[in-house]
């Protein structure tokens, strides 16, 4: 919410509905991941949905990867930017057609979600040599799908290209960071893509949004660092979201 997006929309079990209205009284929570017309309740919200990320606490169950699936497959359809990070990138790994070629598709691996993704479409253990030339490799398998590897460098590429995001960060990696850079990645994907016919058509709008992101996740780690050290959590991180932007962006 705090890195620009106006409404959050949280698909979601109803098991886990509770739990999540919890967390923030600015989330607006739907729990119908696991009913039977899931997709149907999903798609009524997609005409007011500016961009998607899927993955985050989804889960493996074979019905509920299925649902995420069929809610791809009609986000494709409207034309919504979509962003993949964790159990989203399991279903691909599982299933790269589920994404193939969609240009508004922006996916954000670790290492290991890397490792998955390369040795599904190369049938081959991942090379290390030379990541940045091997994540290439995988976009361009994908169909250029852009490829954010996070790491101690963010690597970034769309197949044709690769940029490294080595902003300054800080050695504490705490758990829940990805989803703040696949959170805010969802609001400039949207940003970017609707710039776009502002930029130069060289520049790739999924790009500058996965590069925008990987800064603003980054420099919300290193002030929340500043101060309060190994005791750092992702709470910590949000509440920088602010100040952080606007060093960034808007200085």
């Amino acid at each position: 919410m705090s890195g620009g997006a106006d409404l959050s929309h949280v698909f979601c079990t109803k098991d886990a509905a509770t739990v999540i209205k919890s967390y923030s009284p600015e989330l607006i929570v739907h729990p119908v991941l696991d009913s039977a017309d899931a997709v149907q309740e999903v798609d009524k919200w997609l005409p007011r949905l500016h961009s998607l990320v899927v993955g985050p606490g989804l889960g493996r169950d074979d019905k509920l990867l299925r649902t995420a699936k069929d809610i791809v497959e009609k986000s494709k359809a409207r034309g919504i930017p979509i962003v993949i990070d964790a159990d989203g990138l399991w279903l691909v790994a599982q299933q790269p057609s589920v994404i193939h070629g969609y240009q508004k598709a922006i996916l954000t691996p670790n290492f290991m979600e890397f490792s998955r993704l390369y040795e599904a479409t190369h049938r081959k253990p991942v090379e290390t040599s030379d990541i940045g030339q091997t994540a290439l490799q995988l976009s361009m398998a994908m169909g250029n799908l852009t490829v954010v590897l996070k790491g101690a460098e963010d690597i970034i590429t769309n197949g044709s290209s690769v940029i490294v995001c080595s902003h300054e960060g800080s050695s504490r990696r705490c758990g829940g960071q990805g989803d703040l850079l696949s959170g805010s990645l969802g609001v400039m994907a949207h940003w970017a893509f609707s710039a776009q016919g502002d930029t130069a058509k060289s520049v790739s709008p999924a790009m500058v949004a996965a590069f925008g992101a990987c800064a603003l996740t980054r420099q919300c780690n290193r002030q929340a660092f500043h101060k309060h050290g190994r005791a750092t959590t992702t709470s910590d991180m949000i509440q920088e979201i602010g100040t952080a932007f606007q060093k960034l962006f808007e200085s």
